[in-house]
């Protein structure tokens, strides 16, 4: 029976990326895999796998009832695999109202979490639902945060509870005896071969030095670009010019004015503090160190 993988993040923190490694790194092929055939299951969201896992419509259900038998949905899939499944998801680590975690954990075989620096996650948040800066920036810091809570119509992906961007963190960081390992996507892109050996290692996936640099260099920020413009990409949002804009880190310092760099930090500093984005005396550093799983 196969296990779920997490690939869990906060919107806007290098899940794509991450994705597009992993469907490299699976392929034999010889050139770099299309961005819109990534090798991986439904976002644990979608409103089709619910409905195709239950036997029943999740739009004949209230949110919280849904909640309920999410659950089950996931001990459904590892019944019918026989290999590890890697699932993507943004919701935050939380409980139903049957006192049950919405990603099973039964269902668990581990988590990757990527953490990415708030100040840029403002920026890119807000390119990708086209909103201010100001507006992405409250909408990290307000609790009880969702997606795809509407009342316009029915999207294809069920409510997720994001809470705040630190409220998301924290629970999955500090939810005890979670299979985790935490990836920063600062590191990603400092140091890749590293990094993402690191995640091949903890997934059990094979270790092979040549398959992986070639994942890496078949996932690079340019080629993703370039398949975008040369073929657009599915999970692009409508109204958005572009999914892969431009995926370095530190871009705040030219796109932050003053008080929205203290806003942030003022509503996440404490956990920025904690993963290396903040100095002692809570200051924005330039280039954290690699984080430890030790931090944790």
């Amino acid at each position: 029976m196969g296990k779920i993988i997490w690939l869990a993040s906060y919107p806007k923190s290098g899940n794509t990326w991450l994705r597009t490694f992993l469907t490299n790194l699976w392929g034999k092929q010889e050139e770099p895999a299309d961005i819109n055939q990534l090798d991986d299951r439904p976002i644990a969201s979608s409103r089709y796998l619910f409905d195709e896992a239950m036997g029943i419509e999740a739009s004949d259900l209230t949110a919280t009832e849904i909640e309920l038998y999410r659950p089950a949905v996931y001990e459904h899939m590892t019944t019918t695999s026989e290999q590890t499944l890697f699932m993507k998801t943004h919701d935050a680590y939380t409980y139903n109202q049957a006192g049950r975690p919405l990603l099973s954990r039964s269902a668990t075989q581990g988590v990757i979490y990527l953490i990415r620096n708030p100040l840029d996650v403002a920026i890119s948040y807000a390119h990708h639902s086209a909103i201010t800066l100001d507006e992405a920036i409250t909408w990290m810091g307000t609790a009880k945060q969702c997606l795809c809570r509407s009342r316009h119509g029915i999207s294809n992906q069920l409510r997720q509870r994001l809470l705040t961007w630190s409220e998301h963190v924290v629970s999955w960081i500090d939810e005890p005896n979670l299979p985790l390992q935490v990836v920063r996507y600062e590191d990603m892109v400092a140091d890749p071969v590293a990094t993402f050996t690191a995640i091949v290692r903890f997934a059990g996936l094979p270790d092979d030095p040549q398959q992986i640099e070639r994942a890496i260099a078949f996932s690079r920020f340019e080629v993703l670009q370039s398949q975008e413009y040369q073929r657009g990409f599915g999970e692009k949002p409508l109204g958005m010019q572009s999914f892969f804009r431009r995926g370095q880190p530190g871009e705040w310092r030219e796109r932050l004015n003053p008080a929205q760099v203290q806003q942030i930090i003022h509503d996440h500093g404490p956990v920025m503090r904690r993963f290396g984005y903040l100095d002692e005396q809570m200051l924005p550093v330039d280039q954290a160190v690699c984080f430890s799983a030790d931090q944790k």
